[in-house]
């Protein structure tokens, strides 16, 4: 039975495990409903022209994992970043994990996206916030929509600084010959409010596995949001992750894409303006080689005016890897003063590896400071011969032109222990040699 037909087999069963009466039913359906005309995306839609899922698709997916595997903390403690103290929320193989979490908290809203959606007390948030920036054309977002049980919620009140950050970890165990894994995450951050939050996929063993992430972030006026992704995975993962970011006024928020490891990735960023003076941050970098396949779709709606948004992604290709960027910046009418800028910044190691941009501006503002500027190329020369000549070995001359090449976005981590955590697995991708392996 092909995935398409074992989830729309399944999904009966799966509300009426969860509660079939539940006020997301028609929620629910409506978007199975958009997923069973749509399919999953192919290469003849224009955002997906150059990322396949056809050789993804052909593996015998579970998507009710028996959960029998039981994981100790010494099993997955080099994942998290145990330089610091931070709240943890950890799934495994999909499922809410209280044995690894550490969510005890003062003043703060976290727990899981199975308890918001059924529990009387958060329904007003549900109704209010949950699949309300998401884009329910999106056939992968709606088949997450219609599967939405477990993940994270996550609800900053009103001018609370956040002490520590917060990591969403989720684990798959390889239990399952092949695994399909939804995770859904709401956060809330409220006026005034700042928030760390690190997330990662990880594999723990070589089955296959795809996740199809969706996360919706909503910051309220004057809200500071720093989200971080580590994507490190296996060569037999595979991540589909879709994160919708709504913003108020005066609001500050950045998204790091660190993209290094798995099969195929592909991210799906979007940020919406729904106030003045508004920051969005989008930076990445993407290191991979074989045959490892990274692709970024970026969308940065500009709504109202004075707002700006930067976008920075840096990608180191080598052996037969293939990278993607498709990041499109949208200025209304009614969003003049906007400051808009993307640079998608690329190096190819192999004469195999490939890059395929597409930056975009649409601008139907007349007062605005707008540009896009993608450069694809090889290390310089020049510049490693001037290393080599001052007695840098080649191999240290190359890694110091791609970490300098990186720098920029580097210096965006704001948490010095993920910067540092973040430098080592850069240095063990460009081959030089740390104390850990991650």
């Amino acid at each position: 039975m092909e995935l398409k037909e074992k989830l729309l087999s399944s999904f009966m069963a799966f509300e009426e495990r969860i509660d079939v009466t539940s006020d997301l039913h028609d929620v629910r359906t409506s978007a199975l409903k958009n997923f069973e005309n749509k399919g999953f995306p192919t290469k003849k839609e224009e955002s997906w022209k150059y990322t396949s899922l056809n050789a993804i698709l052909k593996n015998d997916f579970s998507v009710f994992p028996k959960n029998e595997n039981i994981i100790e903390f010494a099993d997955i403690k080099k994942y998290f970043i145990h330089e610091i103290d931070t709240y943890k929320v950890v799934f495994i193989d999909g499922v809410f994990s209280s044995f690894l979490s550490a969510t005890t908290h003062e003043g703060l809203d976290i727990c899981l996206m199975s308890s918001a959606l059924h529990k009387p007390k958060y329904k007003m948030v549900i109704d209010n916030y949950f699949n309300k920036i998401a884009n329910k054309d999106e056939s992968l977002t709606s088949l997450n929509t219609a599967f939405a049980n477990e993940g994270a919620y996550i609800n900053i009140p009103k001018s609370k600084v956040v002490d520590k950050p917060i990591e969403i970890m989720y684990f798959s165990t390889g239990s399952e010959a092949a695994l399909l894994v939804q995770p859904r995450n709401l956060i809330i951050v409220g006026e005034n409010s700042h928030v760390q939050i690190i997330e990662r996929h990880q594999s723990l063993n070589e089955n296959p596995v795809l996740t199809n992430s969706v996360t919706e972030i909503f910051a309220q006026k004057r809200a500071i949001v720093d989200y971080y992704k580590i994507q490190n995975d296996n060569l037999e993962a595979n991540l589909i992750d879709n994160t919708y970011v709504s913003q108020q006024k005066e609001t500050n928020v950045s998204v790091n894409t660190f993209s290094f490891g798995g099969n195929l990735t592909r991210n799906n960023l979007n940020f919406y303006h729904f106030g003045e003076r508004i920051v969005s941050n989008l930076n990445g970098i993407t290191i991979i080689g074989e045959k490892q396949h990274v692709d970024h779709y970026t969308l940065v709606q500009h709504s109202t005016p004075n707002c700006e948004s930067h976008q920075d992604y840096k990608g180191i290709y080598s052996d037969n890897s293939t990278g993607v960027f498709n990041g499109k910046i949208f200025v209304e009418k009614e969003a003049q003063k906007t400051n808009a800028f993307q640079k998608s910044n690329n190096i190819l190691l192999g004469n195999k590896s490939t890059i395929n941009a597409k930056p975009q501006l649409e601008i139907f503002a007349d007062d605005v400071k707008c540009s896009h500027g993608c450069t694809i190329g090889q290390l310089d020369e020049t510049a490693m011969f001037y290393m080599q000549q001052r007695g840098i070995p080649k191999k240290e001359a190359k890694a110091l032109l791609m970490y300098a090449f990186s720098n920029a976005v580097i210096e965006s981590i704001k948490i010095p222990e993920l910067k540092q955590r973040i430098t080592k697995i850069i240095a063990t991708k460009l081959g030089v040699k740390i104390g850990f392996d991650l």
